[in-house]
């Protein structure tokens, strides 16, 4: 099922950067403030590879985001910058994290490897949500011009004992590499070089399967520059290096993080949609629509009110809509919903971002799928307080909180073959890019 690898990852050299000064959020995580702050923080840091400022380069002589790129990857491990493991490796991955809005700490622990790039209908990797086609375009060319992976799939596969972990973390010593990044959370790396150790690993994952948690526009791009470059396998078979398991081909396995599902080390936020550039809005004339299919109140607004509180005390599917005019709880009514949703599988029809998109986004608000798509009139934020001050400030017409996905709901959906809607899930923390780097040659 599941095939990993170790690998010869390149790394920031301690002795050239301060770790701190060069890793990365993820590059869809990045707000044009964190770009810029990047930026200053060090001429080596990774946001000018996997986010270049656009401005800084002349079109007219030929240049891009994606050529500089390549060109500064190849010359930080030219001058040292970044240097490559003797050996191939794995890497266990912990992050310690305060949830957000709480006061609890939690530890989620993992490990870095290459995992082989599956086609969904093989049934070894299953998504949990649609892509939308802009974000593809973009890592594509990236990785056609930099032969490289930057960041880490996030993958969840199931171990309810636990097994795993302890292969990777009984008896570790201090960590090798440690961040804390601007979230406040705690990443820390050990690297895993032992060859028994690592059969041990590639076997016990072995018959796993695997969700993607984070990454699904990096991971169909990765599975499609694999398609591109097959005519290796023509050639090559998977091999063992040292008596250690290698891809076929470089470009037939992308650089992953797994995460046990069944550990309490996972963090599902929401993902709020924000709806903007409509030709008209009026919440009175939307309220008025909506009942037909929820029953609708009208919230109190001001200092102190907290329409998550608000959601999280409900005990069905819920939205608080959002506008300059005012806010209103819209509570799911069984049977209208059930009605228009009809088409969709069961599970489906339980989700409160189906009803979201399928009735609120495209029947009442005319957002259809291909809108949705392209990101047309809709940005997605984690963060409820910004959704609600881009409509006060005028820069959207109405903003859709809702509640977070549940990992049994994920889990169900995911493994019966279904998607959920774009931006389903938020998985807190973030898996930080740059920590290991999976160069293709």
């Amino acid at each position: 099922m599941a095939r990993i690898y170790p690998f010869r990852a390149w790394r920031y050299n301690p002795s050239a950067v301060k770790l701190d000064d060069v890793v990365t959020q993820p590059y869809d995580k990045i707000s044009p403030a964190m770009q810029q702050a990047y930026y200053q923080r060090s001429p080596y840091n990774l946001v000018r590879i996997i986010l270049g400022l656009p401005e800084l380069f002349d079109a007219e002589r030929g240049e891009s985001v994606y050529t500089r790129a390549a060109r500064d990857f190849a010359a930080w491990r030219e001058q040292g910058v970044l240097v490559q493991e003797k050996d191939p490796c794995i890497f266990a991955y912990s992050q310690r994290f305060t949830v957000p809005g709480t006061q609890e700490t939690r530890e989620r622990r993992g490990f870095i490897a290459l995992g082989k790039l599956h086609d969904y209908a093989e049934q070894v990797v299953f998504r949990h949500e649609q892509t939308l086609s802009k974000p593809k375009s973009d890592r594509l060319n990236l990785l056609k011009a930099t032969h490289a992976h930057f960041g880490q799939i996030f993958m969840l596969y199931s171990d309810p004992s636990c097994s795993i972990e302890k292969i990777l973390y009984d008896g570790n010593g201090p960590a090798e590499a440690e961040v804390t990044d601007e979230y406040g959370v705690l990443h820390r790396l050990w690297k895993v070089n032992d060859p028994a150790a690592i059969r041990l690993l590639t076997t016990a994952m072995a018959d796993k399967k695997l969700i993607i948690a984070d990454g699904h526009h990096r991971y169909e791009t990765a599975l499609n520059y694999s398609k591109e470059h097959a005519a290796k396998a023509a050639a090559q078979t998977e091999h063992s290096t040292g008596r250690l398991p290698q891809p076929a081909y470089p470009e037939a396995a992308v650089m992953m993080s797994f995460v046990n599902m069944d550990s309490d080390g996972l963090e599902i936020l929401p993902t709020h949609r924000v709806v903007h550039s409509l030709a008209s809005f009026d919440l009175a004339a939307f309220a008025r629509a909506a009942e037909e299919f929820f029953t609708v109140e009208l919230l109190p607004t001001g200092e102190g009110v907290s329409y998550v509180e608000t959601l999280a005390k409900q005990p069905g599917t819920a939205f608080v809509a959002v506008s300059r005019a005012g806010a209103l709880l819209l509570r799911s009514k069984a049977g209208p919903v059930a009605a228009v949703l009809a088409a969709l599988p069961e599970r489906q029809r339980q989700l409160d971002l189906s009803q979201l998109h399928t009735i609120v986004l495209d029947r009442l608000l005319g957002l259809d799928a291909e809108k949705v798509r392209e990101q047309t009139n809709i940005r997605y934020l984690r963060d409820a307080g910004e959704a609600v001050e881009q409509v006060r400030r005028g820069e959207a017409n109405v903003a859709f909180l809702t509640n977070p996905v549940t990992m049994e709901q994920l889990r169900e959906v995911a493994f019966a073959g279904e998607v959920m809607p774009q931006k389903a899930t938020d998985f807190f923390p973030k898996l930080l890019s740059g920590l290991t780097i999976y160069a293709l040659d």
